[in-house]
């Protein structure tokens, strides 16, 4: 998981989660670009917006047994510091596999680069987890790779208790990767983190649809 972790006197910007739509296309078709964040698609590079809209509409879900939220940000730019730009997507939390007998699920997160270094990764991931138990859920789940210390300072900061490591369980090219799994209990203490808001409204053009 590509992922941000804060870095002092980075702009602080105000963002919220909602539900992907089929204009957040474009994000994915720069994202994929990027060898780190492909990985989070299974390695494939959009080519077209097309194709990202229908990666979104057939993967990034919204329904009983996946919860995929997109990061929306009201100031992070690419360059370095700004601020003030218009809100877009930069970055995404699933909840994923959700098991409504054993109330359980499997999270996943990334960021653009641009957004990184603000804790908003963190703050998803809190809201994320928030909107997870309040569906009934009991236990959320997610892995790191060894290798990735951000993406398990997040995974920390959220509340996500490390619980041990799956030798080489992952395989990018030739390379193997053991992965540290988390998990968060609903009975688990609440961290102090300040969650993203969410705004759960469904695409307008899936609404005119009749989708």
């Amino acid at each position: 998981m590509a992922v941000d972790e804060p870095v002092p006197g980075r702009v602080t910007v105000s963002a919220t989660v909602r539900p992907w739509r089929s204009s957040d296309a474009p994000v994915l078709v720069a994202a994929s670009a990027d060898p780190e964040l492909a990985r989070q698609f299974g390695g494939v590079r959009f080519d077209d917006v097309a194709v990202a809209g229908a990666f979104i509409a057939t993967t990034y879900r919204f329904d009983a047994h996946a919860r995929w939220w997109a990061i929306v940000s009201d100031g992070v730019d690419a360059a370095e510091g700004s601020d003030g730009a218009a809100a877009r997507v930069v970055g995404c939390v699933g909840v994923t596999a959700i098991e409504h007998t054993h109330g359980t699920a499997w999270i996943s997160y990334w960021l653009t680069p641009e957004a990184r270094g603000r804790g908003l990764a963190t703050r998803a991931l809190a809201a994320a987890a928030e909107d997870a138990f309040a569906l009934g859920m009991h236990r959320l789940e997610l892995g790191h790779r060894t290798n990735n210390p951000a993406s398990c300072a997040v995974a920390t900061r959220a509340g996500f208790r490390a619980e041990g490591v799956e030798r080489e369980k992952l395989r990018y090219g030739d390379d193997r990767f053991d992965v540290e799994t988390h998990a968060r209990l609903a009975t688990d203490p609440t961290p102090d983190v300040t969650a993203l808001p969410l705004d759960p409204s469904r695409d307008p053009a899936a609404r005119r649809g009749g989708r």
